[in-house]
């Protein structure tokens, strides 16, 4: 499997910029400290282990040469002039076991400039004393001891510089951290007033800040807002003025219709007068859209059992199955209309109908199943095209104008959610309408 790079990658721009910043700082810290420790404080710390070696090779030549009662002069001399604490356990031998240090390079230097400095054994201890070196060499008469500075044998400021690399990082991290998160904040917050414009919500308290860029961006959208508002406004306006006008003469072909004798030519005539008016109000309520009415918070429980009880006094029982209280901030009258559109196309194609409202995996949804013929898998998305008839079956007693998925849809997406379409367990079809929860 190829490695992808892009999965480890983080998504958020905040996460991608932090990313370009902190990497080659990293990356340079780390080659910086390599050649700090590599060129300079190996190289010095390899001079002063060969100095303490070379005192150390001096006094035990020394003291090899003099008798055992002459050491003392040596040990004062080697205190006074290099700093050696010198000492002579006669008899003794040198310890099996070494401890092994944390940082071994400081081991491998004193190793290499005592092996090049001794022809006797030795042994030494760098972990047991923190201000000292223990070294220990084997003479005749016993083991030489010597106590020496941890200074002396190795260059001790590694760690200072260490600490100033981990401090700089830090402060440059934490600096970045800031700035980056103030920039993301207006792309965030545009981002925000976009998404909840597409829901239909309220985003008149936006404003433009953060670069130049981000500003343009927001304008713009400020702009679209307003455009798609006013476009919105004109559309409605003008439809609902048709509407006006041509509810006018169907009101007066109604009462001239009352005024006919009774007979079947009146009643047709009466049938297609209503399922014009019904496609009026079809047409409207699609173009209107969301236009027009704000956001509440609503009972979603109580909506569906209102439409339950609305069917029941047309005559058509609907089994419910919802929560006792589900409330969220939507807009009760599109959201009503929606769902009203599902439960009517249910009835119309389905004796057993059941209206069931779920809060599931972060969003609510609107089940609405029937036992009718359904529709096939390959026309669920064509239901859902504005003025989309399908096969006679399903549409052999309906009255609409193949508007009711479209409105449905529309203001599913307006709420951040969707419908789509499935095959119901009462042998029908299922319409599931949802919404971010």
């Amino acid at each position: 499997m190829r490695f992808q790079l892009k999965r480890y990658l983080p998504t958020s721009l905040f996460g991608r910029s932090l990313l370009i910043i902190v990497l080659p700082v990293a990356i340079m810290q780390v080659a910086v400290t390599w050649s700090f420790f590599e060129e300079h404080w190996q190289t010095v710390t390899a001079r002063l282990s060969e100095s303490v070696a070379g005192d150390v090779a001096m006094v035990t030549a020394l003291v090899e040469r003099s008798r055992p009662e002459g050491v003392d002069p040596v040990a004062n001399l080697a205190f006074e002039t290099v700093g050696l604490s010198v000492d002579l356990r006669e008899g003794d031998t040198l310890p099996d076991s070494r401890r092994t240090a944390f940082f071994r390079a400081l081991d491998r230097s004193l190793r290499r400039a005592l092996t090049a400095r001794l022809d006797n054994d030795f042994w030494f201890d760098t972990t047991r004393y923190p201000e000292y070196v223990d070294i220990r060499v084997q003479v005749d008469a016993g083991v030489l001891r010597f106590i020496v500075s941890r200074e002396r044998a190795f260059a001790t400021t590694g760690h200072i510089f260490i600490l100033w690399i981990v401090g700089a990082s830090t402060l440059l991290s934490a600096v970045s951290i800031i700035f980056i998160r103030n920039q993301a904040k207006p792309i965030q917050r545009l981002a925000s007033a976009a998404e909840a414009f597409g829901r239909g919500q309220d985003t008149a308290g936006f404003r433009p800040a953060g670069a130049r860029e981000v500003r343009q961006a927001a304008t713009a959208f400020i702009d679209m807002r307003e455009r798609l508002i006013r476009y919105v406004e004109q559309r409605t306006a003008l439809l609902a003025g048709v509407s006006h006008d041509l509810r006018t003469p169907l009101t007066r072909l109604r009462l001239q219709l009352a005024m006919m004798p009774a007979g079947p030519e009146r009643d047709a005539a009466i049938q297609d007068i209503a399922e014009m008016e019904m496609a009026l109000d079809e047409y409207l309520a699609f173009a209107r859209g969301q236009s027009g009415e704000e956001s509440a918070h609503e009972d979603l429980s109580g909506l569906c059992r209102s439409l339950a009880e609305k069917a029941a006094r047309a005559g058509h029982e609907i089994t419910l199955d919802v929560p006792d209280v589900l409330t969220r901030e939507v807009r009760p009258g599109t959201l009503n209309r929606a769902v009203s559109n599902l439960v009517n196309n249910a009835i119309a194609h389905g004796d057993d109908v059941r209206l069931s409202l779920v809060h599931t995996g972060g969003r609510i949804e609107f089940r609405v199943e029937d036992d009718g013929p359904g529709i096939p898998e390959e026309l669920h998305e064509e239901a859902f095209r504005p003025f989309s008839r399908l096969d006679p079956a399903r549409n052999s007693n309906s009255t609409g104008v193949g508007l009711g998925l479209a409105i449905a849809r529309d203001t599913a997406r307006a709420h951040g959610g969707d419908v789509f379409l499935d095959r119901s367990e009462l042998g029908g079809l299922k319409a599931v309408l949802w919404i971010p929860a």
